[in-house]
């Protein structure tokens, strides 16, 4: 049994896909004479007219019919394995190193957004207790106070915090007052450089029973303080930022007076010059942070 020749197989299916010849050549990027050569090569193999000429364009034959059915899916399913077995590129891959609370609250909402805009960028977090920059073209979201970072940090949130807790806690209370509840801590280790609760009854001077403190919760990542808030087991330290998304949609309510700090606040800080997919992740967060490009 002679065996068929199947070098003109996918300019076969080009063409009954296509109904014409100088369409296939075009699809194929070869020329139209290529195109018929490799036409009259498989009907010679099968020796029937596997075509019917037109005056504008070609139709398949019953046999050509027949013959496209299985050439058809067998070319698409060539073509499919050997998408899935070539090494693909490697997308630009980008290191963006912050803390917890500003990845879980600030950051996670709105990545859709980065990645609609860029989606040929592979972006990694990392989220740690104390965020900083590793190695050299690296960029990172960090918490600090402006005079312990170079003139090319950029501040994109200010220190702002406000007592929040859960509606039913706040139910009934005149505005600015803080509720009889435990107090929800965020641990930290001494000197942090953001407001705790000590530091923000001390700030404004608010008088708070000290058997109170029985009953006080404390975690050592902020996302679990807003969980426990939301949760209605007490009042937290809400930043400014970081909590707009749930007081926005009355998950969490206001419990007390803003307190501020503008030479705090979250930083975002590079080292080294910034290559194209840098660049477009710095210019993405300041816009997020409504700042102008630069």
């Amino acid at each position: 049994m002679r065996r068929v020749d199947l070098g003109w197989m996918r300019v076969f299916v080009e063409v009954g896909r296509a109904g014409s010849l100088s369409e296939a050549a075009a699809r194929l990027n070869i020329t139209q004479p290529a195109v018929s050569y490799q036409i009259r090569r498989a009907e010679g193999e099968f020796g029937v007219a596997l075509l019917l000429r037109k005056a504008r364009g070609v139709d398949l034959t019953a046999e050509g019919r027949a013959l496209y059915d299985i050439l058809a899916r067998a070319v698409t399913q060539v073509d499919a394995l050997a998408e899935e077995l070539r090494p693909q590129p490697r997308r630009k891959a980008l290191r963006l190193f912050t803390d917890y609370a500003f990845s879980s609250l600030w950051l996670m909402p709105r990545l859709h957004l980065f990645r609609a805009a860029h989606p040929e960028l592979e972006l990694q977090i990392v989220a740690l207790q104390h965020a900083g920059v590793r190695a050299e073209g690296e960029m990172a979201v960090v918490f600090a106070n402006r005079a312990e970072l170079g003139a090319e940090a950029v501040q994109i949130m200010p220190e702002a915090v406000v007592p929040v807790c859960a509606p039913a806690l706040r139910a009934g209370l005149p505005a600015g007052v803080l509720p009889d509840a435990p107090l929800i801590h965020l641990d930290a280790e001494p000197g942090a450089v953001w407001f705790d609760w000590p530091s923000y009854l001390r700030a404004l001077t608010l008088a708070r029973d000290p058997h109170a403190e029985r009953g006080d919760l404390r975690f050592n990542t902020y996302a679990l303080v807003i969980e426990a808030a939301l949760a209605g087991q007490g009042v937290a330290l809400g930043w400014r930022g970081l909590v707009d998304r749930l007081l926005a949609r009355d998950q969490l309510v206001e419990a007390g007076p803003e307190l501020s700090s503008p030479e705090r606040g979250y930083f975002l800080v590079a080292t080294g010059p910034r290559d194209a997919a840098a660049e477009a992740l710095w210019s993405w967060l300041r816009a997020e942070a409504g700042l102008s490009s630069g």
